[in-house]
């Protein structure tokens, strides 16, 4: 099973966008059982933590996107969504979803760009 990330694109500082993941592949059950999260990657860093919901919608932040950044999902489709708005250059990644506990294998994530 492999989240599909959808959503990322080329925009100027300050706009939005909004990302997908579609985890259609897993079980209704596996879906809702678990916590979900946003993780990003630069070439040549580490993939970093995002933002992360769970079964509860309580929902954790990394520092530099509070504030700017909303995670949701929606369990009956199988979806989870990251809002990013009030973009910076320094979000320019390739973001990827998977469980919390990083239980699924990663897929090729969706770039986002941001840049004047």
């Amino acid at each position: 099973v492999r989240p599909v990330e959808s959503g990322g694109a080329l925009v100027q500082p300050g706009g939005s966008l909004r990302l997908s993941c579609v985890a259609s592949q897993a079980i209704t059950s596996f879906f809702n059982s678990h916590d979900w999260a946003w993780y990003r990657q630069v070439p040549g860093k580490q993939r970093e933590l995002v933002a992360s919901i769970a079964l509860s919608r309580n929902t954790i932040y990394a520092d530099s996107v509070k504030g700017r950044f909303t995670i949701s999902r929606d369990n009956a489709r199988k979806r989870v969504y990251l809002q990013m708005d009030n973009l910076k250059p320094e979000d320019t990644a390739v973001y990827y979803c998977n469980t919390f506990e990083e239980s699924l294998r990663w897929n090729q994530g969706t770039q986002v760009t941001v840049r004047g």
